[in-house]
């Protein structure tokens, strides 16, 4: 497969794969994220997640995958330093704010910084058509993020502070994404990058949950915990592995932005699981984030 893989790489056939994997993690990612937000304490609910796809990450890296060749170890350790800040941002946006208000901010706000990065760290450039692709998408992702500020009712005494990290959160994302670009394209086999970054990257978050935990004064109810991090562990590797090896096959920016088309899986998710209601302008937003993916994921 790895084979197969490096002789695709560069073709028409790849970039056609990459765009696909860009909306598989969109998908997945939508569900990754209402994972994270829930009945549980965001803290919890990320060193559950983390743990399990730590522990599915072992028996890949002992015994599957290649180790990563000598210069990948320091490229390694800096990744684990951003994914590291990101998801202490992340948990700290969804400690204060709403999902439905942060997720779409993150979302929107990452694309921006991604193309940015992607234009002077890979030299990649956008089409006239594409631009107009991206100015769509964020207008419908930063469109629905402030219909949703207008519903909110909780917790609005912290909401400037949310939004706030929430942005912070999107450039990390960004950084994160180029970054790893670097990574997953300095090693032979990609899936060395990937299984050993998910490992060196589980650690840190189960410590900061159990020292939450510890230090609580009244211990949290904790039922239900371990499914949804067996299930964010599982879903975690469709969703930041898609991507990853997205980055490999196609152009940087243009795989992150397909990649926040996440929102439109959200609404479809709030939808049709958690009967909620879509409305006009949920619609009309919806269309322009649709429109937009499309338009950037077009050559001419």
């Amino acid at each position: 497969m790895i084979d197969w893989l490096l002789a695709i790489e560069g073709t028409s056939l790849s970039n056609r794969l990459a765009i696909l994997l860009a909306l598989l993690a969109a998908m997945f990612h939508a569900f990754f994220g209402s994972l994270q937000k829930g009945k549980h304490d965001p803290w919890f609910s990320r060193g559950a997640i983390d743990l399990t796809y730590g522990l599915i990450a072992i028996p890949f890296v002992l015994f599957i995958v290649p180790y990563p060749e000598p210069h990948m170890w320091l490229i390694l350790f800096v990744a684990l330093i951003i994914h590291s800040i990101y998801k202490i941002l992340q948990a700290s946006a969804y400690s204060l704010g709403s999902y439905t208000v942060v997720y779409p901010i993150v979302r929107g706000s990452t694309p921006l910084f991604t193309i940015i990065g992607a234009y002077f760290i890979f030299n990649e450039l956008f089409s006239t058509l594409q631009l107009f692709g991206v100015f769509l998408l964020l207008s419908g992702i930063f469109g629905l993020a402030f219909y949703n500020l207008k519903l909110v009712v909780i917790n609005r005494d912290t909401l400037v502070s949310a939004l706030s990290l929430a942005v912070l959160t999107g450039f990390f994302v960004a950084l994160y994404t180029n970054y790893d670009t670097i990574g997953i394209r300095a090693t032979y086999n990609p899936f060395t990058f990937i299984f050993w970054l998910f490992l060196l990257d589980s650690f840190l978050m189960p410590f900061i949950a159990y020292f939450r935990w510890y230090n609580a004064n009244e211990k949290p109810n904790l039922d239900g915990l371990v499914k949804r991090g067996l299930i964010g562990g599982v879903i975690s590797y469709f969703s930041f592995g898609s991507i990853m090896m997205a980055t490999r096959l196609g152009e940087v920016g243009q795989v992150a932005v397909l990649r926040e088309t996440s929102t439109v899986f959200a609404v479809i998710i709030g939808v049709v699981f958690l009967n909620e209601s879509m409305g006009l302008k949920r619609l009309v937003m919806i269309l322009f984030i649709t429109l937009g993916a499309v338009c950037v994921g077009v050559r001419i």
